[in-house]
């Protein structure tokens, strides 16, 4: 699943921006604001309260991605696998999914079942079986079996909404290709082999839905529940749906009847408390146990601070500029590349990051199996970026145009920095402020020569991000990007199970993708987490979303 979303806009929302006396006023109203309520809640050893930037604009993963919606989504349903836990190699107390080629394991993956008990793939790739967990229900208390599982793939088909890529990219041509075989046994059908088959299954974008509650309250004018999902939950997960009061609040219940483990947090309070400097002010304050996406400096200072710990971990975060190759001078490679020699990559990185991120060396994650970082041959070089324009018959420069999202504020002064350092060459580079409302159908429509985009493809797979964004099929590809060998390269990788060839394959599309530099490539910005001390068991995703039930109070 891609975030091409406001959600992912916020997300990156990493730029300090100096404390007013406003700013300050405003978090002291807010603080006042929560009352006696909040009070008592904070008391509670198992409640949870998180500042958000915005609670949950919707809750149907088919149509609403923004932030709050899948920080929810973690909480309220269960996925068929997952993948297993390790401690973070450079974060102590922190957790991540084990996502790694694993020889030693079944499928060379590190899975465990969640919904499903056990799982067999065919020797030649094409078909999947799960045996399901039974004596499973819903929040609504009916049970689970293979005809939710059935249900809830049925209605990716139907309503055709970001569901399309989900089952495009596992091969799925129609609704009859997942078979029910028993109470608690489904299977998946390929005409083809496919590497994800058992991935898509821990996919943030893949909840399991509760059949029986969406067609009781759909019924014949709504029969794959869209007006309910929107804003209520019909899952097997660990939380229910409380309260959700758009632009103040959504409250989550722990289930007594969860089917496994339960969470420590009987209770979590998502907050929306729009600005950062606001965010922080609650933390320090106290009245909040998790501060959402703080800009830099304010991480930086809570260091020292007692009560209060931040964590920074790696993650499939990317910014990006999409160079239009359809729109010139953009079609040339060279004029590309030359962009890329320009971008000041480690200047971004210090002066807007603060060194919360790294330099974008790859055209996918580069946490991600199989990611190879050694094609990046863009380091700042403005004398050799003259010569590649000159090349391209543009040695007296040009002018174009650099869209960004005003609701970002990242992206603004990095798109100065990047307009300064283009100057040098010769390009002429008009900055296009676009209002957040605004920005990511501009996006969409592949009209703007250059426009920032914030993303991260969320199954850890080289053929799922290489797909994602520059297979001429994929409705991602907002650059324009068209090369025949490296489209057949990628499909040929999600036709195999052999690693060693897939390797191979996407080492290969890497390097020409690197080559050809659709992107103007900028920054891995890190996930952080700013939070109470005592507030232990954070788990990093790469969905980039938080689970409540990980959360522990010490």
């Amino acid at each position: 699943m891609s975030q091409e979303n406001e959600g992912s806009a916020i997300n990156g929302t990493r730029r300090q921006f100096l404390k007013t006396t406003a700013a300050a006023a405003g978090a002291a109203a807010l603080l006042g604001g929560l009352g006696a309520r909040s009070a008592l809640a904070q008391g509670r050893n198992d409640t949870l309260v998180i500042a958000a930037p915005a609670t949950p604009q919707g809750l149907d993963i088919e149509f609403d991605v923004s932030l709050g919606s899948i920080d929810s989504l973690g909480a309220l349903y269960d996925y068929m696998l997952a993948y297993e836990k390790i401690p973070d190699p450079n974060r102590p107390g922190v957790y991540r999914e084990d996502t790694s080629v694993r020889a030693d394991q079944p499928y060379n993956l590190a899975l465990k079942g969640k919904l499903a008990e056990k799982w067999e793939v065919s020797d030649d790739g094409r078909k999947a079986t799960f045996k399901l967990r039974e004596g499973v229900r819903s929040n609504w208390g009916n049970p689970f079996s293979a005809k939710d599982v059935k249900w809830t793939w049925d209605r990716k088909f139907n309503l055709k909404g970001q569901g399309i890529f989900q089952t495009a990219v596992l091969g799925l041509k129609s609704p009859e290709q997942i078979k029910i075989e028993g109470d608690y046994a489904i299977s998946f059908n390929l005409d083809k082999p496919n590497p994800l088959l058992l991935k898509q299954q821990c996919n943030l974008a893949n909840p399991i839905y509760d059949a029986k509650k969406c067609a009781e309250v759909g019924g014949g004018d709504d029969p794959w529940a869209v007006q309910f999902l929107k804003n209520e939950s019909a899952g097997f997960g660990p939380y229910r749906l409380a309260q959700l009061v758009r632009g103040q609040q959504a409250v989550f219940e722990a289930r007594d009847d969860y089917w496994g483990d339960k969470p420590f947090m009987k209770r979590v309070i998502m907050r929306e408390v729009p600005t950062s400097a606001s965010r922080l002010s609650l933390l320090q304050g106290g009245a909040v146990d998790i501060a959402q996406f703080l800009q830099p400096r304010e991480l930086q200072s809570l260091g020292g601070r007692p009560n209060v710990d931040v964590d920074s971990v790696k993650s499939s975060y990317m910014i990006w500029l999409e160079l239009n190759t359809k729109i010139d001078p953009f079609g040339n490679a060279d004029v590309r590349r030359a962009i890329n020699l320009a971008i000041p990559q480690d200047e971004i990185i210090r002066t807007i990051y603060y060194g919360y991120a790294d330099k974008q060396t790859a055209p996918m994650p580069y946490i991600y199996p199989m990611a190879n970082l050694s094609f990046f041959d863009y380091n700042y070089n403005l004398e050799r970026a003259k010569d590649l324009l000159a090349k391209a018959g543009h040695g007296s420069g040009f002018k174009t145009s650099l869209s960004y999202n005003a609701g970002d504020p990242t992206q603004e002064p990095i798109a100065l920095l990047i307009q300064t350092s283009l100057r040098q060459i010769g390009v002429d580079l008009v900055l296009d402020k676009l209002p957040a409302g605004v920005f990511y159908e501009n996006v969409t429509k592949r009209q703007k020569p250059m426009i920032f985009y914030l993303d991260s493809p969320w199954t850890p797979d080289p053929g799922y991000s290489t797909f994602l964004y520059f297979h001429q099929k994929s409705y991602v590809n907002y650059s324009n990007y068209a090369n025949d060998t490296v489209d057949r390269l990628i499909t040929e990788g999600l036709e195999t199970l052999d690693d060693k060839e897939r390797l191979a394959k996407y080492t290969e599309v890497q390097k020409m993708l690197m080559n050809d530099a659709p992107w103007g490539f900028i920054a891995y910005p890190s996930y952080t987490l700013a939070r109470k001390a005592d507030l232990k068991g954070f788990t990093y995703y790469t969905s980039n979303n938080l689970r409540f039930q990980d959360f522990v109070r010490a």
